[in-house]
């Protein structure tokens, strides 16, 4: 569960750090214009931070954390997430720039559907654990 706790606490000050280095660097650059930036920090706080801290509750709960599977699951679900948000990261800082490589969108794609395999994995570790 130390575990959940930690991933938990590193994604909030991910979180945070990209929401100041968001408005620091579009001052910086004096951009005006739109970019992806914009959503980094309320997708690593709500997919990283807030997740990871239901999960924690789920795992005192109804020990989710000690079914078979939860640590592939673990792995799978970070690797989508910090895919998702290293591709957004890129893209963001590219936009600012004023250029884009048009694969990131697709990456991040991926990154975002590997996140909702996990969270439909996570509720079925979740499902064993309450008929159980």
């Amino acid at each position: 569960m130390k575990k959940l706790y930690y991933t938990s606490f590193f994604y909030a000050i991910l979180g945070l750090i990209a929401g100041v280095a968001y408005r620091e660097i579009t001052k910086m650059n004096d951009f005006e214009g739109n970019t992806i930036l914009v959503a980094l920090h309320t997708h690593i706080l709500v997919l990283g931070f807030f997740f990871f801290i239901i999960a924690l509750i789920l795992a005192k709960l109804f020990n989710i954390h000690e079914a078979k599977s939860f640590g592939a699951w673990y792995i799978v679900y970070n690797i989508g997430l910090l895919i998702t948000i290293g591709t957004m990261a890129t893209r963001g800082m590219l936009q600012i720039n004023g250029t884009d490589i048009s694969f990131l969108p697709h990456i991040a794609g991926l990154g975002h559907a590997i996140v909702g395999a996990g969270i439909i994995w996570l509720l079925v570790l979740l499902g064993k654990r309450i008929k159980s």
